[in-house]
């Protein structure tokens, strides 16, 4: 079955910073053409701040230009960490070796003599994006290997080693406690277990995401039904808090989803804001039509928040946002990135608000018809 979900295709986007308006206008004709999209600029000073703004794919840099030549340009935009990986590919008119030594050790990528031709521009220009596009893959492989690793030796370690120290202490003292002390032991033990199962299968399924293995079989799903099942595990960890949880989802909301990922996402919402949502706090599952192909599905919490800096980095790869529940409970974040990529399965969108003292507020948007249907 053909996956109706998949995003559309990325557009390379393609700077030329040149001081003649005649090549600006011939460079961009010949790159619009084959799709990409373009932004030419007329100085270096100007090419700089676009840069800022929007990071673009490759850079087809003149060098002899007035406030700033193209080998101060290509310094500055190495010295950008946020823009240094991007390839630059110089376009003159000196064709001198000294010239072409100095652009290339100075950071760019190729070179490429005035006049030139349209073929020669396409093809450099497509083989420098083909590499950019596999050097970012590889820094996406490596953030996913670093990131399963570090979980595996920092985030899990720690809560193994207290789970066997508990078993350590139950075996030395068993001999010693009443009835009502094993019986404490018990269910720390198993809320324990518990935690780490639930640690354990968001990597797993995460992992197997990451290579494509986790099936993707949407149909149509009563929204309340689910959300019901989903939250069914969870009500003894949140009565455990003495918090509540709602389900203010109306009875005839339907949505077209793959069942497992819907659930797994509502599971992971609502058990973390049962995890940082302190004692006698309640948690409210809502649902809207945010238009007449998607349904957006809120989970509100009355915790303890987030600010601005962990707002924006909690749907990161590379940046580590977990901390401790309110009551001490385990968190590696990689249920939200596992959230996440179920979402965008479906091709909808993940967001939240939150505010320190205040809770917060997930919203994700779900199809609420199938490709023929819509």
């Amino acid at each position: 079955m053909k996956n109706m979900y998949e995003p559309p295709k990325y557009v390379p986007n393609i700077l030329i910073v040149d001081d003649v308006l005649a090549n600006l206008r011939l460079l961009d004709h010949i790159l619009r053409e084959k799709g990409y999209k373009v932004r030419p600029v007329t100085n270096g000073t100007l090419a700089l701040q676009v840069a800022e703004k929007e990071k673009p794919d490759l850079v087809l840099l003149d060098i002899m230009m007035p406030d700033l030549d193209g080998f101060e340009v290509c310094r500055r935009f190495k010295e950008n960490p946020k823009l240094s990986d991007v390839p630059i590919i110089f376009i003159s008119a000196l064709n001198d070796t000294k010239d072409i030594v100095k652009a290339l050790t100075s950071g760019g990528a190729d070179y490429i003599t005035k006049p030139f031709k349209a073929e020669e521009v396409r093809v450099r220009v497509a083989t420098h994006l083909n590499i950019y596009a596999q050097k970012k893959e590889l820094q996406k492989l490596n953030a996913q290997k670093d990131k399963f690793f570090s979980i595996i030796a920092h985030d899990l370690r720690g809560p193994f080693s207290s789970f066997l120290g508990v078993t350590q202490l139950l075996d030395e003292m068993l001999p010693e406690l009443s009835r009502e002390e094993i019986r404490d032991f018990a269910v720390n033990m198993r809320s324990s277990a518990t935690n780490l199962y639930s640690l354990l299968e968001n990597l797993l399924q995460w992992a197997k995401n990451q290579q494509g293995l986790v099936p993707f079989t949407p149909k149509r799903e009563l929204l309340f039904s689910v959300v019901n099942e989903s939250i069914l595990t969870l009500r003894e960890p949140a009565k455990s808090k003495e918090i509540e949880i709602a389900n203010n989802v109306e009875g005839n909301i339907e949505v077209f989803a793959d069942k497992n990922m819907l659930q797994t996402v509502i599971r992971n919402l609502v058990s973390n804001a049962i995890k940082f949502t302190p004692k006698g706090g309640n948690i409210t599952l809502s649902a809207k039509a945010n238009s007449t192909s998607y349904v957006e599905i809120s989970v509100k919490d009355s915790g303890i928040g987030m600010d601005e800096a962990m707002v924006n980095n909690l749907f990161q790869l590379d940046s580590k946002t977990n901390r401790p529940g309110t009551e001490g409970e385990m968190s590696t974040g990689i249920g939200l990135l596992l959230c996440k990529d179920f979402v965008e399965t479906h091709g909808g969108e993940i967001r939240v608000e939150s505010e320190v003292g205040k809770g917060s507020v997930f919203y994700f948007s779900i199809p609420l018809n199938s490709e023929e249907e819509s």
